[in-house]
C-alpha cells in the first residue's frame, strides 16, 4: 500500500510481488533486556597516575622520619619503607618548544679593557635546537595537523619565538638524520601480508612552481597514506608528492621478496589506487558503497534497506568473530559458512536489478559502482580480513585561510 506523501515504487518486471524482487529476510528476535547485567563502558573516570608514564617523578622524603627510625606515634615500633608510595599529579602548562637562556657573566679589566667571559656549561651542546624540539615540531605538524603558521604564533604568543621557516629547517635537518630508518621501515611495509593505501589532496609549493613539462603533464598533489601489517605489528608510511597511491605503494612492493605471496591490498575502487605489474588480492571498501546506499536511502527506501540490511548481517557476524578472538583461519571459515552466501545473494541481486534497468540516475549509477566490486568485496571476505578500514591515520596537512 503507498505511504501517504510518497511516490509509488515501480517494480521493473510487472506482476511480481514485492518479496520477489526484495527477497524477505527474518530479522533476528531482540533478546530479553531485563535479567541481563549492564556492562560498564570503558572510557569513564579519571586517569590513574600509571597513566602519566611520561610525567616527571620526583620523589620527596619524609621532612622528619627516615626508615628504621621509631615510631613516633606508639613509641614502640619500627618505621619501614613501603613499596607503593603516595601519589599527588600536578599537571602545568608551558610552550610546545621551551627554551632556556644562559647568561655568561663578562668581567672587564678597567684598564687594558681585556674582557673574560663566563664558559658555557658542556651539558647546553652547540646546537641553538636540539634533536627534541624538531622531533616535536614534526610531531604537532605531521601527527596532529598543526601547521607552522599556527605553531609560529603559539609560540610567539608564549613568549618563545619560532617562526615558521625555521621550524621547516630544523624539521628537515632532523628528517635527513634518520632517513635510513624511513628507508628501512619502506622495506618492512613490503613484507606486509595485508596492505591499505588511500590519498587525499595535498598542495606542494615546490611542485607547484614547476612547469607542466617537469611535471610530465600531471597537476595532482597527493599526500598517500599506506599502512601495512605484518603479523601483529602495523606499519604506516605516508608520501607526498605528484604520485598517487597505487603508484608509490608499487614503489614499496618492489622492494618485496619474490618469494612472498602476494598481499591483500585494502582500497576504495578508484582505479588510482592499483599498482601497476604488482600483483595483489583486491579488497575494496565495503564502507564506501554503503556510504552511498544511505544518502540515497529517502529517495529509495525499499531497494536501499534490503542492501544495508544485508550487509548489516556482515558487519555482524564480524564482530562476533572479534568477540569470540577467532584466529584468522577460524574467522575465514566462519565467514565463508555465514557472509560468503549474503554476499552472493547480494552481488546476484545488483547485476539482475543493473541489467533490467528502469532505475532512475542516481540509484543506477550507486548500482553500478557496487556491482563492480562485488567481487573484490567477496575475495575481501574470503581472505578472513574484515577491518572495513582505510588509511585513517593519513594526518590533515591541508593549508587553511589564516593558517
Amino acid at each position: 500500500m503507498p505511504v501517504p506523501g510518497r511516490p509509488a515504487l515501480r517494480h521493473p518486471v510487472e506482476g511480481l510481488r514485492p518479496h520477489a524482487v526484495f527477497p524477505r529476510r527474518r530479522r533476528p528476535r531482540k533478546k530479553n533486556k531485563k535479567n541481563k547485567k549492564k556492562k560498564k563502558r570503558k572510557g569513564y573516570g579519571k586517569n590513574g597516575a600509571a597513566a602519566y608514564h611520561g610525567a616527571e617523578k620526583i620523589k620527596v622524603s619524609h621532612e622528619s622520619l627516615k626508615p628504621k627510625d621509631p615510631c613516633p606515634y606508639c613509641h614502640k615500633g619500627k618505621l619501614y619503607e613501603l613499596t607503593d608510595p603516595g601519589i599527588i599529579v600536578r599537571v602545568t602548562g608551558n610552550a610546545p618548544c621551551s627554551a632556556t637562556v644562559y647568561e655568561l657573566q663578562k668581567l672587564r679589566c678597567n684598564l687594558c679593557q681585556k674582557i673574560f667571559t663566563a664558559q658555557a656549561p658542556d651539558y647546553i651542546g652547540d646546537e641553538k635546537y636540539d634533536a627534541a624540539s624538531g622531533a616535536m615540531i614534526a610531531l604537532l605538524k605531521y601527527g596532529s595537523g598543526l601547521p607552522f603558521n599556527r605553531l609560529d604564533q603559539l609560540q610567539a604568543t608564549l613568549g618563545v619565538p619560532l617562526p615558521s621557516s625555521t621550524q621547516w629547517e630544523i624539521v628537515e635537518s632532523v628528517a635527513d638524520k634518520i632517513h635510513p630508518v624511513y628507508t628501512a621501515l619502506m622495506c618492512q611495509a613490503a613484507a606486509g601480508d595485508v596492505v591499505y593505501n588511500d590519498d587525499t589532496v595535498m598542495k606542494v609549493l615546490e611542485l607547484m612552481k614547476q612547469s607542466g613539462e617537469d611535471r610530465q603533464g600531471r597537476k595532482g598533489m597527493y599526500t598517500s597514506g599506506i599502512m601495512s601489517t605484518v603479523g601483529d605489528r602495523k606499519m604506516a608510511v605516508f608520501m607526498t608528492g605528484g604520485h598517487h597511491a597505487g603508484e608509490n605503494l608499487a614503489d614499496i612492493l618492489a622492494k618485496r621478496s619474490t618469494t612472498l605471496p602476494p598481499p591483500v591490498q585494502m582500497c576504495d575502487a578508484l582505479s588510482r589506487n592499483l599498482p601497476e605489474n604488482f600483483k595483489t588480492i583486491l579488497a575494496n571498501c565495503l564502507a564506501h558503497a554503503r556510504r552511498r546506499f544511505v544518502d540515497v536511502e529517502p529517495n529509495f527506501p525499499q531497494e536501499c534497506t534490503y542492501v544495508l540490511e544485508t550487509l548489516e548481517d556482515v558487519y555482524i557476524n564480524d564482530a562476533l568473530t572479534k568477540q569470540q578472538n577467532m584466529t584468522a583461519d577460524q574467522r575465514l571459515q566462519y565467514h565463508q559458512q555465514k557472509s560468503a552466501p549474503l554476499m552472493d545473494g547480494l552481488k546476484k541481486w545488483l547485476h539482475r536489478r543493473f541489467n533490467e534497468g528502469g532505475e532512475e540516475q542516481t540509484l543506477a549509477e550507486v548500482i553500478a559502482d557496487e556491482a563492480r566490486g562485488a567481487c573484490d568485496e567477496n575475495a575481501f571476505f574470503s581472505q578472513g580480513n574484515f577491518s572495513m578500514r582505510v588509511c585513517g591515520g593519513v594526518p590533515s596537512r591541508r593549508s587553511a585561510k589564516g593558517s
